[in-house]
C-alpha cells in the first residue's frame, strides 16, 4: 500500500489583511512577479511585506510598486542583494491589462496586493484586488455588522 499523496499547499509569503479594511475589493486576479534570485530566497524565509504597495499599469505594462522584500540573510553583502523596494514587474495577459487599464482609468478605482504566495509548482505568484476605497463611515458599517454578527452567533451557542 502506499501512502495517499496530498495535494500541496500555497505557502503565503505575505498578506496584506488591511486591504479589506481599507477597500471593497471587487475582483481578485493571480499574476506572476518577475524577481531575482536573492528575492525568492528571502521571500521563502516569509518576511516580505506588501502592506503599503500598489500595482499600476504603466507603458503597456504592470508593475508592483513599493512592495518590501528584505535582503537575504546567509547571502553576501554585495555580490547578490537586491534593491529592497524597487519596481517589481508583474505577468498577466494581454486581454487582462486592458481590463485592469480601464478599471483604474475609467471607473476610479486601485489595484491592490492582497496575497504574495507560492503556488503549488514553487512559483511567486502576487494576487491583486480591484478595489474601490472605503470611507470612514463604510468602515464603521462594516465592522458594527462584524460585531452584530459575532453576538449573533454568540447567543445562538448559548441558547442552542
Amino acid at each position: 500500500m502506499s501512502a495517499k499523496k496530498t495535494k500541496p499547499v500555497n505557502r503565503i509569503a505575505a498578506e496584506n489583511r488591511r486591504a479589506r479594511y481599507d477597500y471593497f475589493i471587487e475582483d481578485t486576479l493571480e499574476t506572476g512577479i518577475v524577481l531575482e534570485g536573492s528575492e525568492v530566497k528571502a521571500l521563502r524565509e516569509g518576511k516580505a511585506n506588501i502592506t503599503e504597495s500598489y500595482a499600476s499599469v504603466e507603458d503597456g505594462e504592470l508593475w508592483l510598486i513599493n512592495a518590501y522584500i528584505p535582503p537575504f540573510s546567509h547571502a553576501k553583502a554585495d555580490a547578490f542583494s537586491h534593491n529592497e523596494r524597487r519596481r517589481r514587474k508583474l505577468l498577466v495577459h494581454k486581454r487582462e491589462l486592458s481590463r485592469l487599464w480601464q478599471a483604474t482609468g475609467r471607473q476610479g478605482m486601485t489595484l491592490v496586493p492582497t496575497k504574495l504566495y507560492f503556488s503549488e509548482g514553487g512559483r511567486a505568484k502576487l494576487e491583486i484586488g480591484l478595489a474601490k476605497g472605503k470611507k470612514a463611515p463604510d468602515k464603521r458599517a462594516v465592522e458594527a455588522k462584524r460585531d452584530w454578527q459575532r453576538s449573533k452567533a454568540r447567543l445562538m451557542r448559548e441558547r442552542g
